[in-house]
């Protein structure tokens, strides 16, 4: 009877363990990335795709590195993205950004372009939560926001983000959004290392 119970014990720990990791590599970054991946891969990448790099090192933090690529002009052909941002603590990627804006497209088209992108993610990883929902308006400026977010496994998540800035004066209006990769245990991880 021991020995049954101990197997069950056992086997369901085996599942949840499982589940997790699952749940973890249903998150890694695209690019063929991954996380812990070093900035020598994406910045690999950039070169074959032949786009600009802007390295970043904020002086109050000296173990972050952030790698912004991007077209000179266009998009990126895989994504219809405008750039790719990766941010690696102590040379680990933590972090990787999408972002989708595109000054040749109207906000309309912008804003079929995000709900396409949502659908597909959450076809691909499930629900997501609701972040904020909200529009204000100053200056005759309106402003309007919305993000959703997917986390399987504390820290580790996808957030997506869309902005709308209408300019009530000049009747214009421009969209972008992004979609942001990001494990967190792995950041904190980084932090303490030596």
């Amino acid at each position: 009877m021991v020995r049954s119970a101990r197997r069950l014990i056992v086997i369901a720990a085996l599942l949840l363990a499982g589940g997790q990791v699952f749940a973890q590599t249903a998150f890694e970054p695209p690019y063929g990335l991954h996380w812990g991946d070093s900035p020598e891969k994406l910045l690999s990448w950039a070169t074959r795709q032949t786009l600009d790099v802007t390295i970043s090192m904020p002086a109050d933090q000296p173990n972050l590195r952030i790698l912004r690529i991007q077209p000179r002009k266009g998009l990126l052909a895989e994504a219809q993205a405008g750039a790719v941002e990766g941010r690696f603590m102590s040379g680990k990627l933590y972090e990787l950004t999408i972002h989708y804006f595109d000054p040749d497209a109207s906000a309309d088209l912008m804003e079929s372009r995000f709900e396409a992108l949502k659908k597909q993610v959450v076809a691909q990883h499930g629900p997501l939560l609701t972040n904020q929902l909200s529009r204000t308006v100053e200056d005759q400026f309106v402003t309007r926001i919305q993000s959703f977010h997917r986390e399987p496994v504390k820290g580790i998540f996808l957030l997506l983000a869309f902005t709308e800035v209408e300019d009530l004066l000049r009747k214009s209006k421009d969209s972008k959004f992004s979609i942001i990769y990001r494990n967190d245990p792995l950041r904190v991880e980084s932090l303490s290392a030596p």
